[in-house]
């Protein structure tokens, strides 16, 4: 009873932890540290979204009627640009004289758009400063960009990632789950015990392999394989990532289902036999029903496997966060992104949220997933 209770608590505090970090993602700005934007106070636009900003700085929208201001062209700034409008001598040694002139620059130019820090806005500006959208659940889900280092708005668009984890975890369980299915069927009730004794071993010792290796036998032989067949630019695709994950979830489909196959009764089996079945027969309509939920804990295990595993798909997917189309582009998943930007992202920084929130939306996937297969099997248990 102790060690459960110290369990349960302990995966509870981590999920409290996960969702406590990821949602607080939607109560932050998208600009980046003490970033603020700043406006002429005539300009009527009084709010601007992450993805506006990221069009006026890459001149996709030039009019600020665009986004419900005044007819009136858009003049970027940042502070890289302050070199251009003031000298060395006018902005002070220590840069004394640099919020006056930045309050008067935008003052001066109606249509201009300014970032910059707020340690650099003047204490009697007469610049209107507005507030950049927060980061909203249904934008942060649908969105089709990820670019969470962007300057000078970030990016959060986790809907190419959220395809990617499914498309190649889906495509993985296709392959992988009759493969062992086939495999387990067979050991429990084909094979003689000396070829079970044989292969059992060699399959169990392949869930042991660490999946770097597996990433490795992916980028020397899959990889080259598909850009080979299917002629692509690159081979580092969804399809890699799907063989390797299939491989990489056999030994646990095949371990688990073998068991609950060779745990059904001997006397259903003779049962059936008696009967007039064939052997094949028996093993349709007697073993396989009769170790159904055996069976959906394999699979849900397989599925875990897949969607949670980084580093091979890390190594032979592309990552390229676009949402992917066909199995032969090269993808993102989340358990990727997460793993290759967690340590690079500032603590506490909307970055680094973010990614938690992926944790959050990863961890909902497969808990979805297990439901699931539970329902289905106590459905299929039931007979209803």
């Amino acid at each position: 009873m102790l060690s459960s209770t110290v369990t349960t608590l302990t995966v509870l505090l981590i999920i409290v932890f996960l969702f406590s970090e990821g949602i607080s993602v939607f109560k932050e700005s998208p600009l980046e540290g003490d970033n603020i934007i700043v406006l002429n106070h005539q300009n009527k636009v009084s709010h601007i979204s992450s993805t506006d900003i990221k069009d006026i700085f890459d001149q996709e929208i030039t009019n600020w009627k665009s986004i419900g201001g005044t007819d009136d062209s858009i003049i970027l700034f940042t502070f890289n640009d302050i070199g251009n409008y003031f000298s060395e001598e006018e902005l002070g040694p220590e840069f004394e004289y640099l919020p006056a002139k930045m309050d008067s620059l935008i003052e001066a130019e109606h249509g201009m758009i300014a970032v910059f820090s707020n340690k650099y806005l003047s204490k009697n500006h007469h610049s209107k400063v507005i507030q950049a959208d927060n980061v909203n659940p249904y934008t942060f889900i649908t969105g089709k960009e990820w670019f969470p280092t962007a300057n000078p708005a970030v990016q959060l668009g986790v809907l190419p990632l959220i395809l990617g984890t499914l498309y190649v975890s889906f495509v993985a369980i296709l392959f992988a789950l009759p493969v062992g299915l086939a495999t387990a069927i067979y050991m429990a009730e084909v094979a003689d015990e000396k070829t079970r004794r044989i292969f059992k071993p060699v399959i169990e010792l392949l869930a042991g392999i660490p999946s770097v290796v597996y990433g490795f036998f992916g980028l020397i032989v899959i990889v080259p394989l598909i850009q080979s067949t299917f002629n692509l630019p690159v081979g580092e695709t969804g399809l890699a990532g799907s063989i390797i994950l299939g491989i990489m979830a056999l030994p646990t489909i095949i371990t688990v289902s073998e068991d609950a196959l060779r745990n059904t009764p001997r006397s259903m089996k003779e049962a059936s036999l008696a009967l007039g079945a064939t052997k094949w027969q028996t093993i349709v309509r007697i073993v396989i029903p009769y170790s159904y939920s055996g069976i959906s804990a394999a699979a849900i295990l397989g599925i875990g496997r897949a969607i949670g595993e980084t580093m091979a798909v890390l190594m032979v997917t592309g990552n390229a966060a676009v949402i992917p189309h066909t199995l032969l582009e090269p993808v993102r998943t989340i358990p990727a992104t997460i793993a290759a930007e967690l340590g690079e992202a500032p603590a506490n920084g909307i970055h680094y949220k973010a990614l938690f929130a992926l944790g959050c939306i990863l961890f909902l996937i497969t808990l979805t997933i297990n439901l699931w297969v539970e329902f289905s099997s106590k459905k299929r248990r039931f007979g209803k």
